[in-house]
């Protein structure tokens, strides 16, 4: 227990909103923003749903009463999906409503496979009437690229991933180079014809190739920001926002955070190295 309890202090900002509002205070003063993510998922019973719906919409209240420039960023399976489509998508619309009349942007988790789908339609459902969503997607499948052509067309917005769950080779790359390869074909992609992208990477190769197809075709600061996970690659997270590029640190938060790290190094070789190789590095 000892271990994973020392990673949460590193990674994790605490076990309550207090806690993520003041590391979201610290990032500010160093012009960076946060995105926070209420710790939680795979949810199987309808109160734990509209209980995590709850603390959403409270969330959001708090942050507009703070008048903080934190996004949030939500889980499906934590408010409903794995019980039922059609709650999930009920939930979602409400705290997707309530951050679009606090000036909000709300994330949607891309989680395993088995909710890709799903994902996807609850957002396009929530994007026809809401512009203030966006939707992550996991450049290690195989569908990704044609999952990111349909978004353009639909002028969606997405946070660009790698992924972190483990997949059989039928869905998706087993080598690093070919998730890293299809991660720039999307992030050129939608840096040149989406509507908005987040590069959510601490991979500094990939990090400086979009810096340098961002000045070459001189696209605007509108349309991209930064993204990375609290606690990792914070060197370069500063060094971006004094070089004037707008970042997002994604901070998760809340009493869940021991499940949510070991179901992560357990599920995935790939997902214990990484957070190994960062835990003793700026």
């Amino acid at each position: 227990m000892k271990f994973p309890l020392f990673l949460a202090r590193r990674f994790v900002a605490g076990e309550h909103l207090q806690d993520a509002l003041r590391v979201a205070r610290e990032f500010k003063a160093k012009a960076i923003f946060v995105t926070l993510d209420h710790l939680g998922e795979d949810v199987t019973n309808r109160q734990k749903a509209r209980r995590a719906t709850a603390v959403y919409l409270h969330i959001l209240d708090v942050l507009h009463r703070e008048r903080s420039q934190a996004d949030i960023s939500i889980k499906l399976s934590q408010i409903g999906l794995a019980l039922d489509k059609k709650l999930a998508l009920q939930h979602a619309m409400q705290i997707v409503q309530r951050g679009k009349r606090y000036g909000v942007m709300v994330e949607i988790d891309m989680e395993s496979s088995r909710y890709t789908d799903d994902t996807l339609d609850i957002f396009f459902r929530l994007m026809k009437k809401h512009k203030n969503t966006m939707v992550a997607l996991q450049a290690y499948l195989h569908r990704s690229m044609d999952d990111a052509v349909q978004i353009v067309k639909r002028r969606g917005a997405i946070r660009l991933v790698k992924g972190g769950y483990k997949e059989p080779p039928t869905l998706a790359f087993k080598k690093k180079e070919d998730t890293n390869k299809n991660y720039r074909k999307i992030m050129k992609l939608f840096l040149k014809k989406g509507r908005f992208l987040a590069i959510a990477t601490h991979d500094e190769k990939i990090v400086r190739e979009a810096q340098s197809f961002i000045k070459k075709n001189k696209i605007s600061t509108k349309k991209y920001m930064f993204q990375m996970l609290y606690g990792i690659r914070r060197d370069l997270q500063e060094e971006l926002a004094r070089e004037g590029y707008h970042v997002r640190v994604y901070v998760p938060y809340g009493t869940e955070w021991f499940p949510y790290y070991w179901r992560r190094i357990r599920e995935r070789k790939e997902n214990f190295f990484f957070v190994l190789r960062h835990l003793f590095r700026r």
